[in-house]
């Protein structure tokens, strides 16, 4: 009896193994890899009533499925408050990371802390943060983007001239930054800064505040929109009011803009790369998860598009 008691025990052990090896061999495999609960990232994004912001939406997402990260998106439309609502929201979602896309570099900054006091790691993406901490910011170098821009102007008017800005929302980093390279530009020319009025980064609005200022100015040779939607907007304010010869230059490169330089309706526009900041910006995002280190600021090439080269953009 012992014996075939021992033979029993043997079979039993031998069956435990056998299936835990199997249970094992299984949980290394692919199929279970897949069922695993991934790391969430979040990103907080302005608005997604803007093409720009959707391209780079659309560039973290792939990043973010590359890597194996799912990416937890919500959009502020534009809104300060509905941004720190969406950071408290996002925060309950059991992130790993933020990234956001401020609304206004100086509300934002409240959000940041949110996150901060969560122990969650703060990435700016385009626009940054006037506040709380945050370990890196990718974007474009704005102040160049505008400075940019504004040679062209001076040199397409020969340093003479009178010039409107469509300025972004108020407070934005990146509209302060282009704002600041435009005048810096124009500074020492004999162009005439003849207004300069904030339209919100928004097509509709840059045709309402283009037109009012169109029945003010009667002498306007060229327009510098911070932003290809604005810039758009007042090229519909432009023809709607039956004015000739007034050069607009934008800033984005986003498609309407780029058929409308093919079109001849727009002079140039300063071409971003709105899906590589997304895309950096988890690229970062798994850099600082993994414990590497990184630099304060990761900046995104420039380009000035014009009808000499628009055909060359993808």
């Amino acid at each position: 009896m012992e014996r075939k008691s021992v033979k029993r025990l043997l079979t039993v052990l031998v069956t435990l193994v056998l299936v835990t090896s199997l249970v094992m061999g299984c949980s290394s495999g692919t199929a279970p890899e897949q069922g695993q609960e991934k790391k969430k990232i979040g990103l907080v994004i302005s608005t997604l009533n803007n093409p720009f912001f959707v391209t780079l939406r659309d560039g973290a997402q792939q990043k973010a499925d590359e890597l194996g990260y799912e990416l937890v998106v919500l959009d502020s439309q534009n809104d300060s408050s509905k941004e720190y609502s969406n950071v408290q929201d996002i925060l309950q979602q059991g992130i790993s990371l933020l990234l956001i896309n401020p609304v206004d570099s100086d509300a934002v900054a409240n959000a940041v802390k949110l996150a901060n006091d969560a122990k969650i790691p703060v990435i700016t993406l385009d626009r940054g943060a006037n506040g709380g901490e945050v370990v890196t910011h990718i974007a474009s170098d704005n102040v160049a983007g505008g400075k940019m821009a504004g040679e062209y102007v001076v040199q397409q008017l020969n340093g003479k001239g009178k010039v409107v800005q469509l300025e972004g929302i108020p407070g934005a980093s990146s509209a302060r930054d282009r704002g600041k390279g435009f005048l810096e530009a124009i500074e020492g020319t004999e162009i005439e800064l003849v207004a300069s009025q904030p339209a919100d980064f928004d097509r509709t609005k840059g045709m309402t505040v283009m037109q009012n200022i169109l029945q003010a100015q009667p002498e306007i040779d060229a327009v510098f929109a911070q932003n290809d939607e604005m810039a758009l907007g007042a090229i519909q304010a432009i023809e709607s009011a039956g004015r000739q010869g007034i050069m607009v230059v934008g800033f984005d490169a986003i498609d309407d803009a780029l058929q409308a330089i093919k079109d001849g309706k727009m002079a140039a526009t300063v071409a971003q790369q709105p899906d590589r900041i997304g895309s950096l910006g988890v690229e970062y995002a798994d850099k600082v998860l993994k414990g590497e280190d990184v630099p304060t600021y990761v900046p995104v090439d420039l380009k000035l598009i014009t009808k000499d080269n628009v055909d060359t953009m993808d």
